[in-house]
């Protein structure tokens, strides 16, 4: 849906609104690194981590290695919420180190194109649901728009009917998905010339395989095949279930803005953008994402600052006349499910 003329104040204004908002986020310390949080953040994280696969390791051929599994999809989560801050700069101010934490969790640990998913993850920052720009909200396994929904055919427009029913299900696949575009990136090729733009390409290839052969290798090594491709596939299922639960909430059935709609970058990030209300346990549990227009508003602040900046952020909306998105998680699911439902709604008759 079109934004039309929700944005206020006038035009002329608006090239100072975010300047002003800066400036009070700034003044609040809230742009400075928090090397101590995550000093102690990487530790745990890593630390559990790797006591996870100890586990693993230990534990041998035996069928408590599924409920095990499922414990390391959310360790492994968790690791790619750390890619996610290293990709955004908020550890590190350098390049260097900030890509060399990005392909350690991204390539080594999580098994993704840590160069892939920056410069995805990138073009959605720069227009967040423009259908056209935003390779989030692009037509594929989901829908976004009744356009594209009208566009399917055959099974696919089977699926965009019913899309909201299966949303969660297909969400099982998303790791998968994961693994296979990040070697799509890495090989890709189109007039003799690389799809994805990447930085690193030789090393991030080696290391996916180096990822690949010790996951396969470790799993063999302490348990039956059987045993083994269960792992994996509860693993790497429940990893991709949550997270596609943790980006959810964020932008799906929040308006999705066009060519002709004008707007600043302040209310490019806000109006597209949707909060979920919780403890620090929340803050936790989806990485920090829940603060997702404070985060699209200043990417590369602190996951620790993200909360105190939260109510700076909002004061500021409302001076502004800005909407300001905020719900709990439940009925965030339940926004996106229902904007799913209703794009298949032509399709449905």
């Amino acid at each position: 849906m079109a934004l039309g003329a929700v944005a206020e104040p006038p035009v002329r204004r608006r090239g100072s609104d975010y300047a002003q908002l800066s400036r009070r986020i700034s003044q609040a310390g809230l742009l400075e690194r928090r090397p101590g949080w995550y000093v102690t953040r990487i530790v745990f994280t890593l630390g559990a981590f790797v006591a996870g696969w100890v586990a693993v390791f230990l534990l041998g051929d035996s069928w408590w290695q599924l409920p095990l599994a499922a414990l390391m999809a959310v360790a492994t989560t968790q690791v790619a919420f750390l890619g996610h801050d290293a990709g955004h700069r908020q550890m590190f101010r350098r390049r260097g180190p900030s890509e060399l934490v990005g392909l350690l969790a991204g390539n080594v640990a999580v098994g993704i194109s840590y160069g892939w998913w920056v410069d995805k993850h990138n073009r959605h920052h720069a227009n967040p649901n423009h259908e056209d720009e935003d390779p989030d909200v692009g037509a594929g396994a989901l829908v976004w728009t009744p356009e594209q929904a009208m566009e399917t055919r055959g099974f696919g427009r089977w699926m965009a009917q019913r899309q909201a029913y299966f949303f969660f299900p297909m969400l099982l696949l998303e790791g998968l998905s994961l693994h296979v575009a990040s070697i799509r990136a890495i090989v890709g090729r189109e007039d003799g010339k690389y799809t994805v733009p990447m930085r690193r390409r030789a090393v991030e290839a080696a290391l996916l395989v180096v990822h690949t052969a010790a996951y396969v290798a470790l799993l063999l090594a302490v348990m039956s095949p059987v045993k083994a491709l269960l792992f994996a596939v509860v693993h790497q299922a429940l990893w991709g279930l949550y997270m596609g639960c943790a980006f959810a909430p964020n932008h799906k059935g929040m308006p999705m803005p066009t060519a002709e709609d004008e707007l600043d970058f302040l209310r490019k990030q806000v109006l597209t953008s949707r909060n979920v209300r919780g403890s620090r346990l929340v803050d936790t549990t989806l990485g920090g994402l829940n603060y997702q227009i404070e985060h699209h508003l200043f990417p590369n602040m602190p996951r620790a600052n993200l909360r105190r900046a939260q109510p700076i952020v909002r004061a500021y909306c409302v001076e502004q006349g800005i909407p300001y998105a905020e719900t709990g998680l439940v009925e965030s699911y339940r926004q996106a499910l229902g904007h799913l439902h209703e794009v298949g709604r032509p399709l449905r008759g």
